[in-house]
């Protein structure tokens, strides 16, 4: 349950000291000073605030746990979108999906990749095999390293049913991990990797290592994690980490058999499938914990700031489905950010709201590099170091839903079903349905699951909310509209479909439940 009143009940709100919505990096001071060489964003698919120690007390995350003692703490983090390509557009490029051109990559976007590149910053970024992150959609401007193992599918049949089946790959992992864990003790081998790369976190993580081991200068990685992602396929160790057991290693089987074959999930399955993901969560805990450890061999860990959030949360039957469905509530929106900046205070917890749009500017500042003007949000830097409130422009989201909530299609437009966009602030939840003209209003203090409508029957504090954020609503509407006439104007007459994905690729999203 992602709730307000969880860990950040011990928040403590930052003091502004002036009524300044933020600023870029030639206006206030980098939260490094010059002293941060390199920065590491590590960004986790499907991963909801309360997922992890720093915001449940109740959840086993070493490492990331120890990141958050140790740096800031954003306890009101919003997500511009409910899954990865309405996600990304803020985190690296700083610009809500549909802004630029009607499309939901960054094509010809200013990417934080290409600001760092130009201004001298090596940049690597690998993605562990999320269809929507991968070149079709442009993200690997500005990136001398870039590799999304899209094409590690390989070429035969057997290969190629696994990296759509991973419930499959799960079974096998399950089947063969004793013989894996038997084999790594008798070669004297480490307990790290004795089982099936289902997720590609360890071509992920060995990217990265190869690229720290190679970069003489400066530098920006990226790294993109899917464990967390549907269809939980974690090790059984980490299984037995975060359950009660031997036992808890077969939740994985009764989970994935009754969810594959669309089962009811009552209680028990729901609890396995919580377990599961929990498992997903300390397996990246583990690999991320990995990376840190390279960049204390390399000698660099003290000039190296680390980021990490989530890109959207996951939905555990809050509002009635699995996975993360087109919607807006807090389960899918509320994410994790944490900034660690060597050197700085730690400990820190920031209660006010801030948006995945901040992350471009924050990285840009931390490495002394000026953010484009095109960039929406505010770095975050001068907070991290204690002298400014984040600025406090509510955060907006949005989401494209058929006719069906459970639809998946591969999203490209506004024109593939209704528009909804929702308004956050650090109490209140606004969410609209551009095309219909239907509303939700929470107050989450009072309702942190948004299972109280307070549109329906609105007191005057509920009514002068939505006269505060149904013009932002529409505001943001208006633009997205007038972009998505833009591209439409501009592809009549154009022949081709620029829209075709490989066979590869096609592989990789039907993987992830989107056919």
């Amino acid at each position: 349950m992602v709730s307000d009143t969880s860990a950040s009940d011990t928040a403590v709100s930052t003091s502004a000291v002036s009524d300044s919505t933020g600023s870029d990096s030639t206006d206030s001071p980098s939260a490094g000073d010059g002293d941060i060489s390199n920065v590491l964003l590590v960004t986790i698919d499907s991963l909801r605030a309360d997922a992890i120690g720093p915001y449940d007390d109740d959840r086993h995350s070493p490492v990331l746990s120890e990141l958050a003692a140790g740096g800031t703490v954003f306890d009101r983090s919003f997500a511009t979108g409910n899954w990865t390509p309405f996600s990304f557009p803020s985190i690296l490029a700083s610009e809500p999906v549909f802004a630029r051109n009607g499309d939901i990559g960054v094509e010809g976007s200013r990417t934080l990749a290409s600001v760092l590149s130009e201004a001298g910053i090596a940049t690597g970024g690998f993605n562990a095999a999320n269809g929507f992150l991968t070149s079709h959609w442009g993200y690997p401007e500005g990136f001398d390293e870039f590799e999304p193992f899209v094409t590690s599918v390989g070429s035969s049949r057997y290969s190629r049913y696994l990296a759509a089946h991973p419930t499959v790959e799960a079974w096998i992992q399950l089947v063969t991990s004793p013989f894996r864990r038997l084999g790594s003790k008798l070669r004297g081998e480490s307990d790290d990797r004795p089982f099936l790369d289902a997720s590609r976190m360890f071509d992920v993580e060995d990217a990265a290592t190869d690229f720290v081991d190679d970069t003489d200068e400066p530098f920006f990685l990226w790294v993109h994690y899917m464990d967390t992602h549907t269809p939980y396929v974690p090790a059984p160790r980490y299984i037995r980490e975060v359950s009660d057991g031997l036992v808890g290693t077969h939740r994985m089987l009764h989970a994935h058999t009754r969810t594959s074959l669309g089962w009811e999930v009552g209680e028990r399955t729901l609890r396995e499938l919580r377990t599961l993901y929990q498992a997903t969560v300390r397996q990246v805990d583990a690999s991320v914990g990995r990376l840190l450890d390279k960049l204390e061999a390399a000698g660099i860990a003290d000039e190296t700031a680390i980021v990490v959030a989530g890109d959207h949360g996951e939905e555990f039957q809050e509002h009635g489905h699995l996975a993360h469905y087109p919607k807006l509530y807090d389960e899918l929106i509320r994410v994790p950010l944490i900034v660690n900046v060597p050197d700085e205070d730690g400990g820190r917890r920031v209660s006010e709201h801030v948006g995945l749009d901040a992350i471009p500017p924050t990285v840009a500042d931390l490495l002394d590099v000026e953010s484009p003007p095109e960039w929406r949000g505010e770095s975050l830097a001068p907070t991290v170091s204690g002298n400014e409130s984040p600025d406090q422009d509510p955060v907006v989201s949005v989401t494209v839903r058929g006719e069906e909530v459970t639809e998946q299609p591969i999203p490209r437009s506004l024109s593939d079903g209704d528009l909804l966009v929702s308004v956050r602030d650090d109490e209140w939840t606004y969410i609209e349905n551009a095309d219909t003209g239907d509303t939700e209003l929470y107050h989450r203090p009072a309702d942190p699951t948004q299972q109280e409508d307070l549109s329906e029957n609105p007191s005057d504090e509920a009514l002068a909310i939505v006269e505060r954020f149904a013009p932002i609503a529409a505001e943001h509407v208006a633009e997205l509209r007038d972009r998505q006439a833009d591209a439409e104007a501009a592809a009549e007459g154009e022949e081709g479909d620029d829209d075709e994905v490989d066979e590869d690729l096609e592989a990789r999203l039907e993987a992830l439940g989107y056919k």
